[in-house]
């Protein structure tokens, strides 16, 4: 008897623990998945204001900023010059033809200037914060960021990249999880190793992202 409950007990801590595994490798991934995106989302929201500032930076200055001090510097003091612009015409007299002829310009005129900081941020604070990874327990970790001058195909093309790797992002996750996470090649994931902006081989200002995180663009 004693050895018939002795093997009851035995096979109900076996099922016990086959259920817990069970459990287990169905809950894991969803909760890995879960974290995932909401520090994906996170991420790329702060990349996206990255994209913001470096285009505003190109547009004022010509070139990208390849640090973050001074592409924060340029917001907190740069400005913008707001121009208008229209066509006219005006008649002049023609030497060849000796009648006056319709001759088309365009008129381009300054209006004043205004803030980066107020065109872009306006009352938010959180770029000057836009180096940092925005993840509890990675507060103090940055962003890596890279600007250059390229050939592309004969033109000189001004590039910039931003990034930061998953195992960052995803620092205190099943570590299995996270292995498969960075060989991802997804229509709907987001492929490789890293989070990435722009491309230092490409002339591009997007992301590696799929087009779901943009439906929460700021």
């Amino acid at each position: 008897m004693n050895k018939k409950r002795g093997l009851e007990l035995f096979l109900w801590i076996l099922s016990i623990f086959f259920a817990s595994q069970i459990y287990s490798s169905i809950n894991g991934p969803i909760k890995f998945n879960k974290v995932k995106n909401e520090r994906y989302a996170i991420v790329i929201n702060r990349l996206k204001d990255i994209r913001i500032a470096q285009i505003a930076h190109k547009d004022v200055k010509g070139y990208y900023a390849n640090n973050f001090d001074e592409l924060v510097s340029f917001i907190d003091n740069g400005l913008f010059t707001l121009i208008e612009e229209k066509d006219s015409s005006y008649l002049a007299y023609d030497r060849i033809y000796r009648i006056d002829m319709l001759k088309e310009v365009r008129i381009v005129r300054e209006l004043g200037k205004v803030s980066v900081k107020d065109s872009l941020f306006k009352y938010n604070e959180s770029y000057k914060q836009m180096a940092f990874i925005p993840i509890k327990g990675k507060e103090d970790e940055r962003f890596s960021i890279s600007a250059d001058i390229i050939d592309k195909n004969g033109y000189e093309a001004h590039v910039f990249e931003v990034k930061v790797k998953k195992d960052v992002i995803l620092y205190d996750q099943n570590k299995d999880l996270l292995k498969q996470e960075n060989k991802v090649i997804s229509v709907d994931g987001v492929n490789g190793s890293e989070i990435v902006l722009g491309s230092m081989t490409e002339v591009s200002t997007s992301g590696n992202w799929p087009t779901i995180f943009d439906a929460n663009k700021k």
